[in-house]
């Protein structure tokens, strides 16, 4: 059926990252096990449409959201051209899907306000963990870096000197983010401490834990969710609201859309337009605060 071959094809020629790669597998095998179910047939290579509907709607039927349907769908699609490319099949069975309709929602940013009061709470600590944890907020909402990518962030990609970070974004893509003077502070008492850590253990990676290993995806969730409920009040608080609020406050004072998008390290403008709104909103309190027709 090529799966294999369809997997080593995205590692290998896409260059798309392990998480992704695992996300497309198990997509496919989820197909792969409802097709051997309902249609006593493993080979998906030889689907039909009907069957792929029907797929569908029995995860409908089971809850799965419409944009968790999709993102399925859309792994099951990218097999299918992989099989038109190498000339396993004729046609794909999804020419003509169209996605399910997915309600937009609105992704709030924190305030200004509610980043430096969180900051703010971090300053007084100078042991490890609080000057580790602050650099974690920092870094997210100097550079708007994704939270993998801060993951995976070594202390080879800071260049103090130079005043900027290298981050490997999405498909190994590079890029480089300015670092402000603040942050270059917390680096730089973050790596004294980190020193401390791991005397005698060669870790290439900028992050750690208190154990001196590699930091982790669920804990740096957990450092940004436990500080901002503090200083919060909104339903989500996570690295990807804090990136959120990078590039919303970048906009809000004037940032222009095309560097944003370089910043966030987007491969196309319409991913950074999702940020626009929060900036029209600023620009319409400026617009009715200021206008003198709006003051009559």
């Amino acid at each position: 059926m090529f799966v294999k071959e369809f997997i080593d094809y995205l590692l290998l020629e896409k260059k798309y990252s392990v998480h992704t790669v695992t996300a497309y597998r198990r997509d496919l095998l989820s197909y792969i096990d409802f097709c051997e179910k309902e249609y006593d047939e493993k080979d998906i290579s030889r689907s039909n449409y009907a069957q792929i509907r029907s797929w569908i709607v029995n995860l409908v039927d089971e809850g799965v959201s419409n944009r968790s349907i999709n993102r399925k769908v859309s792994s099951l699609k990218s097999y299918y051209k992989f099989l038109l490319k190498t000339g396993q099949i004729d046609k794909t069975p999804l020419a003509k899907h169209s996605a399910l309709k997915v309600s937009k929602k609105l992704q709030i940013p924190f305030s200004n306000t509610e980043v430096d009061t969180v900051l703010s709470a971090l300053l007084g600590g100078e042991d490890f963990k609080s000057v580790r944890d602050r650099l974690i907020v920092e870094l997210f909402y100097a550079t708007g870096m994704r939270r993998i990518e801060l993951v995976n962030l070594k202390i080879s990609n800071i260049d103090l000197l130079g005043k900027q970070v290298k981050v490997l974004g999405k498909r190994n893509k590079e890029r480089y983010i300015p670092l402000i003077p603040s942050i270059i502070s917390t680096i730089k008492k973050y790596l004294e401490l980190r020193s401390e850590v791991v005397v005698g253990s060669e870790i290439p990676f900028l992050l750690l834990t208190e154990k001196g290993v590699k930091i982790y995806e669920t804990l740096v969730y957990r450092i940004i969710n436990g500080y901002f409920s503090k200083a919060s009040s909104k339903v989500k608080k996570s690295p990807h609201i804090l990136r959120h609020s990078f590039a919303t406050h970048l906009l809000n004072e004037g940032a222009n859309l095309n560097a944003v998008k370089e910043l966030l390290g987007h491969s196309s403008l319409a991913s950074t337009e999702v940020y626009t709104h929060h900036s029209v909103a600023q620009l319409s309190k400026v617009h009715k605060e200021s206008h003198p027709r709006n003051k009559k």
